[in-house]
């Protein structure tokens, strides 16, 4: 008798496999498109990446269950930003897209936590805690993606205007958080100017 024939098993891709694919410098969009990955979409979609990166390490370090929550909610938007930004022209993932309703949202989240937490009339200096420095990490990030976006939009590709307000928000929110952290630790701000030079 010969012997059945041996069933193939399904090949699974593995991310080695996948990377393979940007070992010549481009990488996919949400679609059929590649690009060069230092394109200015790839730059935006990475910074996002990287303040959403900033923003775990904040959950992750925060002693306060509000800032974890509020940390994990903008993370989650920010994968939505990031979707929308790899995402062709014209064309509407699964993900959706900011909204104005994204917007208001931030608004009303940072008029309540100014209501919790006295405001600093000036620059502060990040670090007083792990969690609210890392909370200024990715404000600072956020602000440079902010930039990177408005690069995208500079080179012709059409940007949703709403996007850009929520990361104008979003590093103003993120500043507030940084404080309300702090306030929550029992810890105040510290002025960036020294003592000497403070009026």
């Amino acid at each position: 008798m010969g012997s059945e024939p041996r069933k193939t098993r399904k090949t699974r891709k593995t991310l080695r496999d996948t990377a393979g694919s940007g070992d010549a410098g481009t990488t996919g969009l949400l679609g059929p498109d590649r690009v060069s990955k230092d394109h200015p979409v790839i730059e935006a979609v990475g910074t996002v990446d990287e303040a959403s990166s900033a923003l775990g390490l904040a959950r992750a370090l925060s002693s306060d269950a509000r800032s974890k929550e509020i940390c994990e909610e903008l993370q989650r938007t920010l994968y939505r930003v990031g979707a929308e930004l790899a995402s062709a022209p014209g064309e509407v993932g699964s993900w959706g897209v900011v909204s104005e309703a994204d917007v208001e949202g931030l608004e009303s989240l940072m008029t309540d936590l100014e209501a919790e937490v006295p405001m600093q009339r000036e620059f502060v200096l990040p670090g007083r805690t792990p969690g609210s420095g890392a909370i200024d990490l990715a404000r600072a990030i956020v602000r440079r993606a902010e930039r990177r976006v408005v690069l995208v939009r500079g080179s012709g590709r059409d940007v949703n205007p709403q996007l850009l307000r929520y990361l104008n928000r979003l590093s103003l929110l993120l500043f507030v958080l940084g404080r309300f952290e702090e306030n929550r630790a029992g810890i105040p701000s510290e002025p960036a100017r020294p003592p000497k030079s403070r009026a």
